[in-house]
């Protein structure tokens, strides 16, 4: 046998193994793939091509280039009084993709078990199996899509290594107040478990302030933050994210890096420098939009009696669709078949919500009220 055990018997990503469908169709709507609909903002696709044009083409540090872990400096210090050294605590990665599998492998031993709440972002669970953990799967459905101190407290044993928080989550939208945060850093800190806080949708926050984890007291050195430019800046395919934390764990990380990617593109990184120099008013535009958009989507919803809890950020809804007696699977397939609009079944989430669909509003005004005009369409002629 020529291919790993582990990775044998590894799921393919429920979002990719749907969305193969999607290739070679015409006149999709996609209210699938969590990808801004926005380019890039003209400065920092400037930004890059002028870094190509004055001959940056070289490698950078391994961990980046030090004028963009300085900006990151300054910016968390800046906007939320978080205070990383440039030097030892920021690392430069290929997306948060690639922070948290460098995290993952940075901190486990074999069976170590890593608390990942349900709903969740679909690489969590098999890159920690990847690493040599075993995911534990926190299911928050009753609890709101929130991880609750009581929920955390009974999923916690001795070999409980680290706790996977995601705010704004990937596929609810769900986020967490200041006070919410709290009780579980307490509880964290009590039982001397990590939190890895991936808040890579931090920036797209709609109806508190966001609080980075590792601004609660006691909490940053006891937390990764995870963050990066896809998101907020409608920078994806720039490949840009980054780590900040404790040194040993940077440290660590590192040194896989170093052996399998080395660094980022510079060409990357340089625009990535100028989002944070001048892309405020964008991102601003693109968050009123985004709040636009979510409106629009849970009117939609509540017009057509699909369940939800409002989403607080990010650009997703994950609905409820029992009532149409189909599974969230064969909702998505056959409302991609016969109207031609693409959502993700809910089981790619987690084996516990099949009956849920994740619908981007990462799509323009037009596209969001044409694909609701199929889905009002696909509903009605189930009920005939």
């Amino acid at each position: 046998m020529l291919v790993s055990k582990k990775v044998q018997n590894l799921q393919p990503s429920g979002i990719r193994q749907f969305f193969d469908l999607v290739l070679g169709m015409k006149d999709v709507i996609s209210l699938g793939v969590g990808e801004p609909d926005f380019t890039t903002p003209w400065p920092i696709r400037e930004a890059g091509i002028y870094s190509l044009e004055e001959g940056f083409t070289s490698y950078t540090s391994n961990k980046g280039l030090y004028k963009l872990r300085l900006g990151i400096s300054r910016y968390l210090k800046t906007r939320y009084d978080l205070e990383y050294s440039a030097d030892e605590e920021i690392l430069i990665t290929v997306g948060v993709s690639e922070a948290f599998d460098l995290a993952m492998r940075a901190i486990i031993n074999p069976g170590d078990k890593i608390l990942i709440p349900c709903p969740s972002y679909v690489s969590y669970g098999p890159v920690t199996e990847l690493a040599g953990g075993i995911p534990i799967y926190i299911d928050t459905k009753d609890d709101g899509f929130k991880l609750t101190p009581q929920g955390l407290e009974k999923s916690i044993d001795q070999k409980t290594k680290a706790l996977i928080l995601n705010y704004p989550n990937n596929p609810t939208g769900i986020s967490y107040t200041k006070e919410e945060l709290s009780a579980l850093n307490k509880i964290l800190l009590k039982h001397k478990i990590l939190c890895i806080s991936d808040e890579i949708y931090g920036d797209l926050t709609y109806d508190f302030e966001h609080t980075p984890f590792p601004t609660l007291p006691q909490a940053k050195e006891n937390t990764l933050y995870l963050n990066g430019f896809s998101k907020t800046y409608a920078m994806t395919g720039w490949r840009v994210g980054f780590a900040c934390g404790p040194k040993e764990i940077i440290s660590a990380m590192t040194k896989i890096h170093q052996y399998t990617i080395m660094c980022v593109s510079i060409t990357s990184q340089m625009a990535a420098c100028e989002a944070l120099h001048s892309g405020r008013s964008s991102v601003d535009q693109m968050k009123r939009e985004y709040k636009r958009r979510r409106e629009f989507v849970l009117e939609k919803l509540n017009a057509l009696d699909l369940e939800y809890i409002k989403p607080n950020g990010a650009f997703y809804v994950f609905s409820l669709i029992k009532k149409t007696g189909l599974s969230g699977l064969d909702f998505a397939q056959r409302l991609l078949k016969e109207q031609k609009v693409a959502v993700v079944p809910g089981n790619a989430f987690g084996e516990n919500f099949n009956d849920y669909v994740r619908i981007s509003y990462a799509s323009s005004f037009e596209n969001l009220k044409e694909a609701f005009l199929r889905i009002e369409e696909f509903l009605r002629k189930g009920e005939e």
